[in-house]
């Protein structure tokens, strides 16, 4: 395993598309024709596809619809989102979500982000996005329903819209349910903040919504995760994962309280976890996960330079259960293994339920490189897989490039001292990405599922070399993952104490 590793970092330079197992699934702009000059200012990066997700049709693991971002804007949101389906598992085919107004017969609204899809057991398909103005306070999340396996999107509803600017809401994403057909549950975070007058206030609790009839009606928002019980608190990340065994339901999230109404300073960040076992009726109180150490994402070798500054994944979980025995894990970005100098990514798992969890181990396998947005999923063998960026690439004294690629690694259920790692990217330059925010974003989570037997798929985004008006593209491919019984982990670095996370991550549009 070291020897292999050693080869790959005889090679840093930005690779051609061929140099890797995965393939374009984003060609084209379904949206290069939209007129956006009433949508706000901002920069707008034309034909630029970020932070995907990806679910495969249970009764047809061939049929296969990824979601993400379409024309990212600088300060918020994309033109809309996109669906790319594909009936074979190989060709794809984009056509556009309905949550804003650039998608014909979308919602009237000028943005849209946090695309989300998943497939029930019936082969009926649920997609998720937020949409919002920027000229305005409206805000709020949608679903919508595909029957004809990701062809077309129909029954748009928007479960929650607020046009008061005190309320955000954020991070949104959909959770067929594997064992009853017909019924899956959106879940986001809702921010009420007033930093003035005699009523301040800074709440974000998590909301939910949920059909029964496939999509064709949704139950009314509602709270179900109470944050007003410590003041200054919020969730954000919310996910639900479902027990395939008895259709107990996991919310997994991020818990961040601050100082005060402003949420400048936190006091407390870490995962949490609610469980329902009466389909998203009742939900119990939130028990703690693992503690949040992530630091600012930043490019090493240029960390005070706000033009090279990074936008991943850290605050959020990304969770999965192993079907067959039940257990939980939860993988996210952490400072731990690095004395809080830089992030890695960081698993931790639970054999009861999500009552206690295992202390956290290092999955990445470059240990002097920051590693980033973990996603992970759990096949029908035991064997674990996650995929992450990580910086291997960079050389010493490389300030204007950021040689950036992404990792598959896998081990056996309950192997984690012995996992096998590949690339799966091409080396691409993440600073030719958008800026989005506070940094060069390729998402703030990306895509991993199960797909068949043995066999997983990524969707992840790249960024393009030297071409502003199609700075990033998504890509997938159907992956063979290998639980090597004889790799050897590089040792951890020495943990003498981890820094604070910042703020930065309060709201991700």
């Amino acid at each position: 395993m070291a020897a292999a590793a050693a080869v790959l970092l005889l090679a840093p330079s930005i690779g051609s598309a061929a140099d890797q197992p995965v393939q374009l699934i984003s060609p084209g702009d379904p949206y290069a024709a939209c007129a956006i000059g009433g949508d706000g200012p901002g920069t707008n990066y034309p034909s630029a596809e970020e932070e995907p997700y990806v679910s495969a049709n249970p009764r047809d693991p061939r049929n296969v619809i990824g979601v993400f971002q379409q024309d990212r804007w600088s300060n918020g949101g994309a033109r809309g989102l996109s669906s790319a389906y594909s009936l074979d598992g190989k060709h794809f085919t984009t056509v556009p979500l309905p949550f804003s107004h650039c998608a014909p017969g979308g919602l009237p609204y000028q943005r849209a982000s946090d695309a989300w899809v998943s497939f029930g057991p019936d082969g009926v398909a649920y997609s998720s996005g937020l949409f919002f103005d920027v000229t305005t306070a409206r805000n709020g999340v949608g679903a919508a329903t595909s029957y004809d396996r990701g062809r077309s999107w129909r029954n748009t509803t928007e479960l929650i819209m607020d046009t008061d600017a005190a309320f955000v809401n954020d991070k949104n994403s959909v959770t067929a349910d594997p064992l009853h057909p017909g019924t899956a549950y959106q879940v986001w975070d809702r921010i009420h903040q007033v930093t003035t007058g005699p009523h301040t206030v800074y709440d974000g609790p998590a909301y939910i919504s949920i059909t029964r009839d496939g999509g064709h009606s949704w139950s009314p928002a509602r709270p179900f995760v109470d944050t007003s019980v410590v003041p200054n608190s919020q969730t954000i990340g919310n996910v639900i994962v479902a027990d395939p065994r008895d259709g107990t339901l996991y919310d997994f999230f991020e818990w961040q309280t601050y100082t005060d109404v402003n949420a400048t300073t936190p006091t407390d960040l870490h995962f949490a976890v609610v469980r329902s076992h009466d389909q998203g009726r009742t939900w119990s109180k939130p028990e703690k996960v693992a503690t949040d150490t992530a630091v600012p994402e930043i490019h090493p070798n240029a960390p005070t330079d706000p033009t090279k500054a990074l936008r991943a994944g850290s605050g959020l979980p990304s969770a999965a259960i192993d079907a067959t025995t039940g257990e939980l894990y939860v993988a996210y970005e952490g400072s731990e293994f690095t004395g809080g100098r830089f992030d890695a990514v960081q698993l931790v798992h639970s054999t009861d339920g999500g009552h206690t969890w295992s202390g956290p181990t290092r999955v990445n396998q470059a240990p002097n490189a920051p590693a980033f947005t973990p996603s992970i999923a759990v096949d029908e063998r035991g064997t674990v897989s996650l995929t992450y960026y990580d910086l291997r690439y960079l050389t010493p004294g490389d300030t204007t490039t950021l040689p950036t690629a992404a990792w598959l690694v896998s081990f056996p259920r309950g192997g984690e001292e012995c996992p096998s790692e590949r690339r799966i990217s091409r080396v691409f330059d993440w600073l030719q990405a958008p800026y989005a925010g506070w940094g060069h974003f390729l998402g703030d989570y990306e895509g991993l599922i199960t797909d068949g037997p043995g066999a997983v798929r990524p969707v992840l985004v790249e960024a393009n070399e030297s071409q502003p008006l199609n700075s990033t593209d998504a890509f997938s491919g159907l992956l063979r993952p290998t639980a090597s019984a004889t790799a050897t982990a590089p040792p951890a670095v020495a943990h003498p104490g981890a820094a604070a996370a910042t703020a930065a991550h309060r709201i991700r549009h």
